[in-house]
């Protein structure tokens, strides 16, 4: 039988997993139910695993059985890294499905628990062909992915080493509830998706009587034009086709219509596609703010909060995957991105450590408009089941693929 016959074969354990984990998501590092029900996918499977000390993140590891000529007496085995975000969102979900949340305001409202699911199914799938594997393979199923860099503690914790030498690749997966029709595999060399940083910003003003803003220094007049200021820059700072984004998210200030408040708020998201850029606008907002304030006569405290870096891809772990992918499914089922997506990613801090690459699946539900259809995060955002045998598919044979060619290199 192929891989994805095997793994249509598992296919509705998968939807039974996706469906435990979609009911009862959990946020941030600490996901101990799920953490649990990962290892009930793996028990019995002839797995290495370490739990997180930091975060509840497992890591396993699985040793193939079949040996190289080429490798044979070395002392270091090859290795490949696959990876799985588990977290969900703090999202009130809306989309009425039978398994919707039953945890209040939290929602697996990106497909973390497809990406769970996934990988579950690729360790039953490897362990079936644990004699085809020519080194190890490492499953990294990370916890906090949405906002809280749990790949920084899973790095830390030596996961990239886990099976005592370090990996030599890495892939990773993502689903998408819009974008692309049903079942696309997305592909791209290179920068994939930006980098990602907040901002926060309190303009520090006196407060008074709305009749008398001369007698006091009004900071949501000043904060307001801070807000059209930084949208300005980004025009005229920065060239077209090295794009930032910058979104205001929060803006708060006062309490009553005539009271002029002590301060105002702003709170935003920058994303940029190139370390340049993103350097550039480390330095350059904070001056422009510091600058506003200064002319109106308040004060201002500005935090410039690095988060995630630059996901970029190799380009021959790219085309390994293309290729995979192709083998599997078809080239009808890849699509190969000639732009950079502003979403960001933890999993660019394993790309940066070894070469490797992140394939993007679209879960759209058949026949939905890919356009029309919400996005991820959305409390209306949903992904269908179908893709998840051929997302454990993908994930186990990038492993057998690439132990082969590793195996096999001189």
């Amino acid at each position: 039988m192929t891989i994805t016959a095997d793994a249509r074969d598992l296919q509705d354990d998968l939807i039974r997993l996706r469906h435990d984990l979609h009911r009862q998501p959990e946020i941030g590092l600490e996901l101990p139910r799920t953490q649990e029900r990962v290892l009930r996918a793996l028990d019995g499977l002839p797995f290495e695993i370490t739990l997180g000390k930091e975060t509840t993140s497992v890591t396993a590891v699985l040793r193939g059985q079949r040996s190289s000529p080429q490798k044979a007496g070395s002392r270091q085995r090859p290795a490949v890294l696959l990876r799985a975000d588990m977290d969900g969102l703090p999202v009130q979900e809306k989309t009425g499905v039978d398994y919707t949340s039953r945890t209040d305001g939290a929602m697996h409202a990106c497909g973390h628990d497809l990406h769970t699911s996934m990988l579950a199914g690729a360790a039953t799938l490897l362990a079936e062909k644990r004699h085809q594997l020519q080194g190890d393979v490492v499953l990294m199923f990370q916890p906090g992915e949405e906002g809280f860099d749990g790949a920084s503690h899973m790095l830390r914790e030596g996961v990239l080493d886990a099976a005592g030498a370090r990996v030599q690749a890495a892939y990773g997966m993502h689903v998408f509830s819009s974008l692309e029709p049903h079942g696309t595999f997305c592909t791209k060399s290179g920068v994939m998706l930006s980098a990602s940083d907040g901002l926060e910003v309190t303009v520090l003003g006196a407060g008074g009587h709305g009749s008398a803003p001369h007698a006091a220094k009004d900071p949501v007049t000043v904060t307001a034009e801070m807000v059209t200021a930084l949208q300005v820059m980004v025009t005229r700072q920065f060239n077209m086709f090295d794009p930032v984004v910058l979104s205001v998210g929060v803006l708060h200030a006062g309490t009553k219509r005539n009271i002029i408040p002590e301060t105002a708020r702003i709170e935003a998201t920058i994303r940029t596609f190139s370390e340049a850029s993103r350097l550039k606008m480390m330095d350059a907002v904070p001056r422009l703010l510091k600058g506003i304030a200064a002319g109106h006569g308040v004060e201002v405290q500005v935090d410039y909060l690095e988060e995630y870096p630059l996901t970029i891809t190799d380009g021959d772990e790219t085309h390994t995957a293309e290729n995979v992918i192709s083998e599997l499914f078809g080239e009808r089922r890849l699509s190969r991105w000639a732009t950079p997506l502003s979403g960001s990613e933890d999993f660019s801090r394993v790309l940066a450590e070894v070469p490797g690459t992140f394939v993007g699946l679209s879960a759209v539900a058949p026949g939905s408009d890919p356009a029309t259809s919400p996005f991820n995060h959305s409390p209306y955002a949903t992904f269908d089941d179908g893709v998840l045998g051929d997302g454990a598919a993908l994930y186990a044979q990038l492993a057998i693929s690439r132990l082969a060619a590793l195996s096999a290199a001189p």
